[in-house]
């Protein structure tokens, strides 16, 4: 039980800070592709030496920051049309007429292109998330006596148990704020606040649902009740934490004369448009129109986007850097990559930085786009992408190549086994605070 409780820790630690926000389907894989990563780790470590590793804080948090950021970057690339050349930085790219009513995101495929329709979205309520408002109390007074509290949050068809302690020299204030650290970290799909009156002498806690609408026809998306609390109760009452101050609701909106409704402000639009809302709109009848860019305005955005995931790498491979690891390594790899494609992607607004990053001359890279045939600027970046796309690859596989260690002994050339698990030194290092 105990083992499962520190993967259990192990697990949640690693999603929560250093999952991606999102799951692309390029996460999904077939069994050809994972048995091609397998055959690629045991090449890669059959004539590698061995060697003892710097296993300190700084380092593991750096492999573990290079893996998925490489991880990153290589779906950035892949979204802008995908793992093929043909259909690679081909993304078609929508847009708004009106940001601050709708933005938009083309999620269809290159064949569909000529068939897209666009669409009228008039927003007339937006979904609104479930709010617990508790009372405002004095903030330096507290009248519930010294001891150990709890109360249950149920919350999909889940219950939540928190306990705590109220001391004599504790405040509402002070117990507001540890609620509020002791929700938030629990990560159950509720954020917690403390709010404070104008003149600042009182405070209340705040509950709100991340999640929007009222699913299933429910009224409410959670509740707060410490009637079975297995400490003391009345905690509950007392903050008034328990009564829904605000309900859930969905958004309201009209889609090409349709009334239509959901229950988030994110949602796709028949598997075509993934749409957010983002207010409502101005007047009565007022729309935004969602269609999509001409080649141009996508190739250029898709460059963009290129670049922006690019430049986020470098930067983040720099910050985290120490002396324990080999980041200013993988920055002159990456710059020495890129310079072999320095004078095709100059040609289309791209020039290379000291520092590793790229800008991009908006002005420059349409213009070359519509002054002639786009296929030769774009076999540049299409070449520049590709070649990021194996480095990426080769980074995900073997992080450690960045990490500083001390190399014990070269094996026998050709006269040796494949070690496919010494990778398995990189995964091991999230589990060193509980083994």
């Amino acid at each position: 039980m105990a083992n499962m409780m520190a993967l259990n820790n192990v697990y949640n630690h690693y999603l929560t800070t250093y999952s991606r926000g999102t799951v692309s389907k390029y996460d999904a894989h077939k069994k050809s592709e994972l048995r091609g990563i397998y055959n690629s780790i045991v090449k890669m470590n059959k004539e590698a030496p061995l060697y003892l590793l710097n296993v300190d804080r700084s380092s593991q948090a750096f492999a573990v920051d290079l893996k998925e950021g490489a991880r990153e970057l290589h779906h950035t690339i892949a979204s802008l049309g995908g793992l093929e050349d043909d259909e690679l930085l081909n993304k078609k790219v929508a847009s708004s007429s009106n940001e601050n009513i709708v933005s938009a995101q083309y999620i269809g495929s290159a064949e569909d292109n000529a068939t897209v329709p666009s669409y009228a979205i008039e927003v007339r309520a937006l979904a609104s998330p479930q709010v617990n408002h508790g009372s405002f109390l004095p903030a330096d007074e507290m009248k519930l006596p010294a001891d150990t509290y709890s109360f249950d949050i149920n919350i999909n068809n889940m219950s939540y148990e928190f306990q705590y302690n109220i001391t004599e020299s504790d405040t509402n204030r002070s117990v507001q704020e540890k609620l509020s650290r002791l929700i938030n970290r629990a990560g159950i799909g509720i954020e917690a606040a403390v709010a404070e009156s104008a003149d600042g002498t009182q405070t209340a806690l705040r509950l709100s649902s991340t999640a929007t609408g009222t699913v299933g026809g429910r009224d409410h998306i959670f509740s707060v009740s410490d009637h079975r609390s297995s400490k003391a109760s009345g905690s509950v009452d007392y903050l008034g934490i328990g009564e829904i101050t605000r309900q859930p609701a969905n958004a309201e909106f009209v889609i090409n004369g349709i009334e239509r409704s959901a229950y988030s402000n994110h949602f796709t639009l028949e598997k075509t448009y993934e749409l957010n809302l983002n207010g409502i709109s101005p007047t009565e009848g007022e729309t935004a129109t969602i269609s999509l860019k001409n080649d141009i305005e996508s190739l250029s955005e898709n460059i963009s986007q290129l670049v922006n995931g690019y430049n986020s790498f470098i930067k983040a491979a720099g910050n985290n850097a120490t002396d324990q690891t080999k980041g200013s390594s993988l920055i002159d790899e990456m710059r020495r990559l890129s310079y072999a494609y320095k004078d095709g992607l100059s040609r289309i607004g791209m020039e290379l930085q000291d520092d590793g990053t790229i800008t991009v001359d908006k002005s420059a890279c349409s213009e070359a786009f519509e002054n002639g045939d786009v296929r030769e600027p774009m076999s540049y970046v299409k070449d520049f992408a590709n070649s990021l796309m194996r480095k990426t690859s080769q980074i995900s596989l073997n992080p450690m190549q960045y990490v500083n260690k001390t190399i014990v002994a070269y094996k026998n050339p050709g006269r040796n086994f494949a070690t496919p698990y010494i990778t398995s030194a990189y995964s091991g290092m999230m589990f060193n605070s509980y083994c």
